[in-house]
């Protein structure tokens, strides 16, 4: 079953087909899946904070079954894609079938092109894994994401300077536009600082900014003449949706939580409390186990399949779906969790 659980996210592009070939309530059975049926199913069934033993660990922690399940999600993923786009082209724009569709693959594009994207892009750099988790990242305009990610986010979590952790009190929206612009300035800048202590000019292909500027310039130009203006706005309204969703995502991980800092100025190591933690079994399969947040910061090279549960963790009170959608809701999210941050500090 450990194995088998994490298969539920395929459901989600079947459930995105049927939302693409019919009208009405139908186009929204994909929304309605994820973001009414799972988070009430969750409210209502046990969590799941059972942790691998040491033995099985080992042995599935290199089971090339779980690279597997993320390699087949990648065609399964560009198919969704262009069957949306030729939907798309025959739907009115500005309906509830034209929104639905949109909304429904740019969830795709969160689960997908991120999330999926997130956990390769965390391999070896020189490996296969981490070149797909570049497309896939790549297929949602955010190749910066890499080096802010690794390099940033993971390193400043929990900081002020951290602009994916979200404080206290900070609402959503505003949230979406300060996470992304400033994880892109800061990829900059750890970029620009990595090239230039290894002596190179720093607007240079040494530079992983430079090529991946020019990466998304040809990516765009050419989708641009391959779609027509038309199709291209409503890839990029697409590539809008999956943006937001994750930040959202962002959001709620470390919403509120904060590193100390002792009388000199420096601040605590990371550890398992600057992240929130759920063990939801809905949220953690569909997302790949990123709901267990807390042991994925506390050690970033794990890979998803052998996340633990850990103890005295910060615990959401339902698991991702139903997280994300407590958090459209600003004064819902902070009668919430603002009580749960006063249990935890």
């Amino acid at each position: 079953m450990q194995r088998f659980q994490f298969l539920l996210a395929f459901i989600l592009p079947p459930a995105a087909i049927y939302s693409f070939r019919y009208d009405g309530w139908h186009c929204m059975v994909a929304l309605l899946i994820i973001f009414v049926v799972f988070p009430v199913l969750e409210l209502v069934l046990p969590l799941d904070s059972a942790n691998l033993d040491e033995k099985m660990t080992a042995d599935e922690k290199n089971a090339t079954f779980y690279d597997s399940l993320l390699y087949a999600a990648i065609p399964v993923y560009l198919l969704t894609f262009i069957y949306f786009f030729v939907v798309i082209d025959n739907t009115t724009f500005g309906t509830l079938e034209f929104w639905s569709r949109v909304s429904t693959m740019g969830l795709i594009g969160a689960i997908f092109g991120f999330n999926i994207g997130h956990e390769l892009s965390h391999r070896n750099n020189k490996t296969m894994s981490y070149f797909l988790g570049q497309v896939l990242l790549l297929s949602v305009l955010n190749l910066h994401f890499i080096p802010y990610h690794n390099a940033g986010h993971h390193r400043n979590v929990g900081k002020p300077s951290d602009p994916s952790t979200a404080a206290k009190g900070e609402w959503l929206y505003p949230f979406w536009v300060r996470s992304q612009l400033g994880g892109y300035i800061q990829a900059w800048q750890i970029e620009n600082q990595r090239t230039e202590h290894k002596g190179y000019f720093i607007f240079s292909v040494h530079n992983v900014m430079v090529r991946y500027t020019f990466m998304t310039i040809l990516f765009l130009v050419s989708l641009y003449f391959l779609l027509g203006p038309s199709l291209f706005g409503v890839y990029l309204l697409v590539v809008v949706i999956s943006i937001c969703l994750l930040e959202t995502i962002n959001y709620i991980e470390h919403y509120g939580l904060v590193r100390k800092q002792n009388e000199d100025g420096i601040y605590e190591r990371v550890r398992h409390y600057h992240s929130w933690n759920s063990d939801h079994i809905f949220g953690r399969a569909l997302m790949f186990n990123l709901s267990r947040h807390s042991d994925h910061h506390y050690n970033g090279s794990i890979k998803y399949q052998v996340l633990k549960s850990l103890p005295n963790t910060p615990q959401m009170p339902t698991g991702y779906p139903g997280m994300v959608v407590l958090a459209f809701f600003p004064p819902l999210w902070f009668y919430v969790m603002n009580r749960r941050l006063k249990e935890v500090s």
